[in-house]
């Protein structure tokens, strides 16, 4: 056997960010619009929106800056909250990662 972990962040036991919402603002990042980012990772439009809906709700504060749609098209861009969030998640899973994965049980 070997032991596996996974991390996640909470506020007020609520749930805010993960491996799943952070692929999806690196996707975002990478797109430029959510719903280019939920095509990217074969979710739907409604399920990428619901996550970042929440995920935004339980901070209490915007991970996405969005553009409507229209003339010059939709978009969204991440807050420099969203990047903070990000660094600090994927730096914190790759350390955990390294300590505990792989290790036999």
């Amino acid at each position: 056997m070997q032991v596996k972990s996974k991390i996640w962040m909470e506020k007020d036991g609520k749930l805010c960010f993960g491996i799943g919402r952070a692929r999806l603002l690196r996707a975002v990042e990478q797109a430029g619009s959510l719903s280019q980012a939920a095509k990217i990772l074969g979710m739907s439009y409604r399920h990428a929106w619901s996550q970042m809906k929440s995920a935004e709700e339980n901070l209490g504060e915007p991970l996405l800056v969005r553009n409507r749609g229209g003339k010059n098209r939709g978009g969204a861009v991440l807050t420099k909250r969203a990047e903070e969030l990000l660094e600090q998640f994927e730096m914190l899973d790759r350390e955990v990662r390294a300590l505990v994965d792989g290790r036999s049980g």
